[in-house]
């Protein structure tokens, strides 16, 4: 870190859209490790995770946040309510659009609401590679008729093309101050729900449309092993016993290969043997049930 405080720059910049728009791929690759989980199945980022990165002097704490969409259940508003909390505190908002969608209705709801808080953000059209060129330059031009729109930029998160340029900017614009975590530390986020959220994308993406929407996961111990290596047991809660029956396979099998899959990353992300233990729960009442709503990083809403 530099010694001279006037050397360094820091800033929180918030990552928000609809769904699916690329926020976490985006995140991951700003900081450069998986530091939120990614699948094709909506609103699959639940909490705010912060992912920080360091361009030469300047550290930038990234916020990936829940897609924002019109909530109709309890955990939806929760979520709903973190993103748009995670647009409120950070020093600049960016506003990522899929590029395939354009200014769905769900974006243009967003544009708006921004617009009245009087935010002025950044936006980032996404997944550029699936995009002909001439609706692309159509898409930033209506963007760039919006007065709270300073900046637009293009990129393909999913191949990195057009990120670096995006950092450069980003970090060109923090202000200046120190750090605001040590030098190493790529995540705000504890490794108990790091460890969680990970076998949470193994389920995601094993299961596809068969995986039930009320489900999370919970890192219930976390021990300590003399040869070095960790032993981390969670549990599954789903709400019914058929969607028990889903996430364990036939004779368990689903869920052994879910727990191979993730305890093969968790090795790779904490570099050490992971002993890890997987326990699927019914807790029918657990979307009612305000600890859970904690141990996810969210707020319990009312009503």
């Amino acid at each position: 870190m530099a010694d001279a405080e006037n050397e360094t720059k820091a800033g929180f910049v918030t990552l928000a859209g609809a769904p699916n728009a690329g926020k976490s791929t985006l995140m991951n690759q700003l900081v450069g490790a998986k530091v939120s989980i990614v699948s094709p199945k909506v609103q699959t980022t639940r909490a705010r995770v912060i992912g920080i990165a360091l361009h030469g002097p300047v550290q930038i704490a990234f916020v990936d946040t829940p897609g924002i969409f019109q909530p109709k259940r309890r955990l939806e508003k929760a979520m709903v309510d973190a993103a748009w909390g995670g647009v409120a505190e950070g020093d600049m908002t960016v506003l990522l659009i899929d590029a395939q969608r354009g200014i769905t209705e769900n974006v243009e709801r967003i544009l708006t609401n921004l617009a009245a808080q009087q935010k002025k953000i950044w936006v980032v059209l996404n997944k550029i590679d699936l995009v002909k060129k001439d609706n692309l330059l159509a898409l930033a031009s209506a963007l760039g008729e919006m007065d709270h729109v300073e900046e637009i930029f293009m990129v393909s998160a999913l191949t990195g093309d057009g990120v670096a340029h995006l950092l450069d900017r980003l970090a060109a614009k923090m202000q200046p101050g120190p750090w605001l975590y040590p030098e190493d530390q790529i995540t705000e986020m504890p490794n108990r729900i790091l460890t969680a959220e990970i076998t949470r994308e193994k389920l995601f993406l094993r299961l596809h449309q068969e995986l039930p929407y009320a489900l999370t996961v919970e890192t219930e111990a976390w021990e300590e092993r003399k040869d070095g290596s960790v032993k981390i047991s969670q549990v599954i809660y789903v709400t019914r016993d058929g969607h028990k029956a889903i996430v364990l396979g036939k004779g368990g099998a689903t869920i052994r290969e879910i727990g191979r899959q993730a305890r093969e990353e968790l090795s790779e992300i904490l570099e050490r043997p992971v002993h890890l233990f997987t326990f699927v729960k019914v807790r029918e009442k657990w979307l009612d049930d305000p600890a859970r709503y904690r141990e996810m990083g969210l707020d319990f809403p009312k009503g």
